[in-house]
């Protein structure tokens, strides 16, 4: 076992430090200019499709897919996740605050790559044989690739989302959950477990009507919470806003100045640190998110490709940005920064921050914030698993993929597995390659498909990609 984890740590870091760094940030400059930076130009429409009407939207999810909010709402329950609270302090103790910086650049190049994916997602999404709408990278990576390599790059990706998210990966948030209770309250990690097991039985059960109605419930409530309770933090060290802004930017190009900074970080831990972080937190490229944007209902691609990238900006430069500046401004840093020494880092760090304004009350906030943040993604994480669960063995196989997450689910809250955390890190990383192929064989399917709803959508001529002729 130990031989086996070492060699998946290994493979893990080679993938994370090297080949995604450079494929995902090569992914997005690509896709930056094919599109003409749409994150920029597309940025206001985006805003508009996500919270125009927000409170009067209407549109129940069925057979024919979610709406685009729901879709939305989906999309960010996976991509708001324990990541945003651990992930961010871990960057910052190995990086110094300048990771914060490589964050952002990584989510802003991440943004048109997002984009590019929702519309594959919508451009090449089909019926299943339940009669329900289903789409995702394998139904692109196919489109891009007709014949035996489309059907085996297809299908690698396929088995490996269901391990690095359905199962593992499932496993690994529900833990989350039972420790941070623990911690809080006291209560047993298994009776945290069989509960959070049964809420998803609860949920599976009601198909994607039910998911939808869950996650556009829950992700504005936690987000709202999550951004209350730090705004209260920052605001009460609001002396130190300033500094930690000057941290952040002077950190990223010159980690060593920065008084009490990270022991041996230098610029290319920052980058490193700060863009690994970054690309897993927001999870663009990596093939996840477009299976709900898949199922949004919109009048055409772009549409849901404008409220894809506000999921990138909402989990990036809000969410995570929140917990950055705790840390930062709470000075938390001083006494905890060095990992080499034994100092806090990940979820620890951040609880660290939080009880130097809140206290005790510190520890039973983050185990607040993690319940909704990982059991969102456990919803979320389900219905990406699901859709390819579908594509491998149709839809009669999807009863036994949910009691089999829900099994993970209880097992993974009864102790952390270093096997298990590396194995789902290692698979996350893996399924991106395939997904990066497929997704730039079809760049200029992208950029059809973009040019299409700015030269004719937008200026009511006939569009060869709008809903009523992409049946």
């Amino acid at each position: 076992m130990e031989t086996l984890n070492n060699i998946v740590l290994t493979i893990q870091n080679y993938m994370s430090n090297i080949v995604l760094i450079i494929a995902l940030a090569a992914a997005g400059i690509w896709f930056s200019f094919r599109t003409g930076f749409i994150q920029v130009r597309g940025f206001k429409r985006g805003i508009k499709q996500v919270f125009g009407g927000l409170f009067s939207k209407k549109g129940e999810a069925g057979n024919d897919g979610m709406s685009s909010f729901q879709a939305l709402a989906t999309a960010i329950a996976a991509q708001v996740g324990t990541g945003n609270i651990a992930g961010a302090a871990t960057a910052i103790a190995i990086g110094g605050p300048g990771a914060i910086f490589w964050m952002w650049v990584a989510a802003f190049l991440g943004m048109a790559t997002i984009y590019s994916e929702a519309l594959m997602a919508q451009r090449y999404k089909k019926i299943g044989d339940d009669g329900i709408v289903t789409g995702g990278p394998v139904y692109y990576i196919r489109g891009a690739f007709k014949g035996t390599f489309g059907k085996i790059l297809a299908g690698i990706f396929a088995v490996l989302l269901i391990f690095a998210l359905g199962f593992m990966g499932n496993a690994v948030q529900s833990n989350s959950i039972a420790a941070s209770f623990h911690t809080a309250f006291g209560i047993p990690q298994w009776i945290m477990g069989l509960i959070v097991a049964v809420l998803a039985v609860f949920i599976f059960s009601g198909g994607m009507k039910r998911i939808a109605k869950v996650t556009e419930t829950m992700v504005p409530l936690m987000a709202a919470l999550y951004i209350l309770g730090s705004l209260i933090v920052i605001f009460y060290n609001w002396r130190n806003i300033p500094l930690a802004f000057y941290e952040i930017f002077v950190g990223a190009f010159a980690p060593a100045s920065i008084a009490g900074g990270a022991v041996g970080a230098t610029i290319k831990l920052a980058i490193t640190k700060g863009v690994a972080r970054g690309l897993f937190s927001n999870e663009a490229g990596m093939g996840s998110t477009p299976h709900a944007h898949a199922v949004a209902k919109v009048a055409h691609p772009v549409e849901q490709g404008h409220a894809a990238m506000i999921g990138v900006f909402i989990d990036t430069f809000i969410v995570l940005t929140m917990t950055a500046l705790v840390i930062v401004t709470t000075r938390a840093l001083p006494e905890s920064y060095n990992v080499v020494e034994g100092g806090y880092t990940g979820a620890e760090l951040s609880q660290f921050a939080y009880s130097l304004v809140y206290g005790k009350f510190g520890e039973i906030f983050i185990a607040v914030c993690m319940f909704f943040f990982a059991f969102s993604t456990i919803v979320g994480w389900y219905f990406f698993g699901q859709a390819n669960i579908k594509y491998l063995f149709g839809s009669k196989a999807v009863p036994v993929y949910s009691a089999l997450v829900c099994v993970c689910v209880f097992l993974g809250s009864l102790a952390q597995v270093d096997l298990v955390w590396n194995m789902a890190d290692c698979f996350n990383s893996l399924m991106v390659v395939p997904n990066i192929i497929g997704l730039l064989a079809l760049s200029g399917m992208v950029k059809k498909v973009h040019d299409d709803y700015f030269n004719n959508f937008l200026k009511g001529k006939p569009s060869e990609f709008s809903t009523k002729n992409n049946k």
